[in-house]
């Protein structure tokens, strides 16, 4: 087992993934395509995770390195490897997959719920982060982009502005709008500099939920990266 973290910008990383990763014992190693780092073989992975960025997949001329990364999640899916996307790379992946990907109405920035679909309560890996007796998980947004769902992928998660907030395609790729990797610190990081954000109930949020949030992840994350 082998998972490659695809990073499209230095301040998006996998966050407690990486503790994960080191408590099991897992290897991993890192590309960040803003600094012009090689795209891996497909063969040297078992597990592919696409992290957010600032960009858009819309961008594509402006950010070459995302054409790229869209043909390597497409070597990765045709060769059944473990795939995963979150924001941005959800939206990669649904890109890959032949959905269109757009700007959404309105930003959504800080805590909020998604409802978990019921297809969603009986997935092994989404339904670990639904809130116990509920379909609603609390989970970390920051974005202003949305997809359509691809052709043949299940919706696991929605909310009355995005729709689509998860989907599984296949058994093995599974798309997260959501910032599932998310710590108190790296969300203060990220919306320091947001004069939109209201940082100090976002802050306020993350005491009240994260250490259970980090819990829900981190049975996600046994699920998904199995050995």
């Amino acid at each position: 087992m082998h998972v490659h973290i695809i990073k499209n910008v230095f301040s998006e990383g996998p966050g407690t993934m990486i503790d994960h990763f080191r408590d099991e014992g897992i290897p991993y190693t890192i590309t960040d395509l803003s600094i012009g780092e090689a795209i891996p073989d497909k063969n040297s992975f078992t597990h592919l995770l696409i992290m957010g960025g600032p960009m858009a997949v819309y961008e594509m001329q402006r950010y070459p390195y995302l054409g790229d990364e869209a043909s390597l999640i497409e070597a990765a899916i045709k060769a059944d490897k473990y795939v995963m996307g979150v924001c941005l790379g959800a939206q990669m992946i649904a890109h890959v997959l032949g959905a269109r990907v757009y700007p959404g109405s309105k930003k959504e920035v800080g805590w909020h719920e998604v409802s978990l679909t019921q297809e969603g309560m009986r997935d092994p890996m989404l339904s670990v982060l639904a809130i116990p007796g509920k379909s609603i998980a609390q989970v970390f947004q920051l974005h202003g982009d949305t997809f359509d769902l691809p052709n043949r992928a299940v919706r696991l998660a929605s909310s009355d502005l995005y729709p689509n907030q998860a989907f599984r395609y296949g058994t093995r790729v599974y798309a997260l709008q959501f910032h599932i990797e998310v710590t108190p610190i790296i969300v203060q990081e990220w919306l320091a500099a947001d004069q939109t954000a209201d940082l100090a109930s976002i802050t306020e949020a993350s005491k009240r939920i994260y250490e259970d949030y980090r819990e829900r992840a981190k049975k996600f994350y046994t699920i998904f990266f199995k050995k």
